[in-house]
């Protein structure tokens, strides 16, 4: 199985990419490929002129096609994700990802933000026909500490990513049942 990870933040290092960073790990450990993508990789002119021939944006979308699943992370800023992640996802194809198992992630400053998720980020992933959009992990800021090194995170948060990684991990094996029926 292959997994590919999308940190959405324009900060570096971020909340939002230390989730990654965990979640990368974790699926590691389970023998899972993991390929990281972040917003960093794409220069900023070929997002903002929607250069569609850019070479980082033609390597995101071949690692796209081979993936079984897809976890993006961002920042909620003014009750939305980050607009460098938004402008690199209206640059995919429509069907980018068709018979993909989407894990969204989030931080922001407060859990008045908890909703943007939903209301934001997963209407734009299922609008590029994710197969399964999971439900999504938010963190406060309080709930992540350490994010420039080892990251820390509370233990209730800590509990909710670890769920959220399962249904991922089981959603991916159910992907791949048929396939193996059909051998």
């Amino acid at each position: 199985m292959r997994v590919i990870t999308l940190a959405g933040s324009p900060r570096f290092p971020s909340r939002s990419t230390a989730l990654l960073s965990l979640c990368q790990q974790a699926l590691e450990a389970r023998g899972i490929e993991v390929i990281p993508w972040n917003i960093h990789n794409f220069q900023p002119d070929d997002l903002i002129s929607a250069r569609m021939d850019s070479a980082a944006l033609a390597a995101l979308k071949a690692d796209l096609m081979r993936a079984d699943g897809l976890i993006v992370a961002t920042p909620i800023y003014k009750a939305s994700f980050s607009g460098a992640l938004k402008t690199l996802l209206d640059l995919l194809p429509e069907r980018a990802l068709a018979h993909k198992v989407v894990l969204p992630l989030a931080s922001g400053g407060s859990a008045a933000h908890m909703l943007a998720v939903d209301y934001a980020l997963k209407p734009v992933l299922n609008a590029l026909k994710a197969q399964e959009v999971l439900h999504g992990v938010f963190a406060t800021d309080e709930q992540i500490t350490q994010y420039d090194r080892q990251p820390v995170l509370t233990p209730a948060l800590t509990e909710r990513l670890n769920d959220a990684l399962e249904t991922f991990f089981h959603a991916l094996q159910r992907r791949h049942a048929p396939l193996a029926h059909a051998v």
